[in-house]
């Protein structure tokens, strides 16, 4: 591309030599640029003008040999993991580990190997733009749709070859594998309020989809039996999780008798948490979880829970994306999930 001398919009020289350079004389995203200069339609018409307006006045070109690249297979899946909701939680989660490591079983025997980014979308708002343009992925497992909802349904529209784990919504436009989470938090509710639960507390952070479907299932069925539930925001960063039980378990002590953990890493340290106050399970107190993950069957009492099936889900997910790398419009799967009655509740 040429390489010359413009100004931003404060006056400052800058050289062009990149969507970057050339973004901030336009005044907006690279992502945006680069969508304009693709001739995506997601961006509007005077603001795509604009933008090739510059790149023409300046002599700027798309790098010819980046291009190539990124048309040719390089055999590598990108797998993405946003963490918009809870920025201090981290990959060592057990449930991201559970899952990523039925999707690199999967996706080595099918000869792909592996690209693994933890994403801070505040600190870089065109994450999912500057993955898919690296030249380096074929495709893109996105891993939990976090508070990015809008910006993967932006991107699903200019390119196929992406498949999320997520919650699925009716109507969205890119493609999902995941858990029918609103069924599975009615199971959870109904599981507490059979073991004669009269008040439920729930543990998660409903800003992230999948746990804000999980709770608006729990609440639809306690609304509907006349038991009274409420939200303690709880995240999954490890140097939290501890500290808000403990305050959680001090504000509830006495008043809720059944705690719906948002997923089993929560309830485990819920456990831990309700056994140092000396506190009955499931006596006084009943909890579920909601993942199944392979701890869930090892704490002291084992820990009932929701199960979703996470290697049926790193199957789908490889599945449908290999379907669109060869062009295939695919739709959503959405896994049933199953109550595991054990000892908690």
């Amino acid at each position: 591309m040429a390489d010359t001398d413009s100004k931003d919009r404060a006056g400052r020289v800058t050289k062009v030599r990149t969507l970057a350079d050339l973004a901030k004389i336009a005044g907006v995203s690279p992502g945006t640029v680069s969508r304009a200069l693709a001739g995506n339609s997601l961006v509007n018409t005077k603001t795509r003008e604009k933008i090739e307006a510059i790149a023409r006045e300046h002599g700027f070109r798309p790098n010819q040999m980046a291009s190539k690249l990124r048309r040719q297979k390089t055999g590598v899946i990108g797998i993405a993991i946003p963490l918009g909701h809870d920025v201090r939680q981290k990959i060592s989660d057990a449930f991201f580990m559970t899952l990523l490591g039925h999707l690199a079983a999967e996706l080595t025997e099918k000869g792909y190997d592996l690209m693994l980014r933890r994403v801070i979308p505040a600190q870089d708002e065109d994450w999912l733009d500057r993955f898919i343009g690296s030249g380096m992925v074929d495709g893109v497992i996105v891993i939990g749709q976090s508070d990015q909802f809008e910006r993967i349904e932006e991107v699903a529209d200019g390119y196929l070859p992406m498949v999320v784990w997520g919650n699925h919504q009716e109507g969205q436009r890119h493609c999902v594998v995941g858990t029918n989470n609103r069924l599975g938090g009615k199971l959870a509710a109904e599981r507490l309020i059979a073991s004669g639960v009269k008040e439920i507390a729930f543990l998660g952070d409903t800003q992230a989809i999948e746990f804000a479907a999980r709770f608006a299932g729990a609440k639809e069925v306690a609304e509907k039996m006349g038991v009274r539930i409420r939200v303690l925001p709880t995240h999954l960063s490890p140097e939290r999780t501890g500290e808000e039980i403990a305050e959680h378990l001090r504000e509830i002590e006495g008043k809720v008798d059944g705690i719906f953990a948002a997923t089993d890493t929560i309830a485990v340290t819920c456990l831990k948490e309700i056994r140092e106050r000396g506190i009955d399970v499931p006596r006084q107190l009943k909890v579920v979880g909601f993942d199944d993950l392979p701890i869930s069957s090892q704490t002291a009492p084992p820990l009932t829970t929701v199960r979703q099936d996470i290697a049926a889900g790193a199957k789908g997910l490889v599945d449908l994306l290999l379907r669109r790398l060869a062009g295939d419009d695919t739709e959503s799967l959405v896994l049933p999930p199953h109550l595991i009655i054990r000892e908690t509740a």
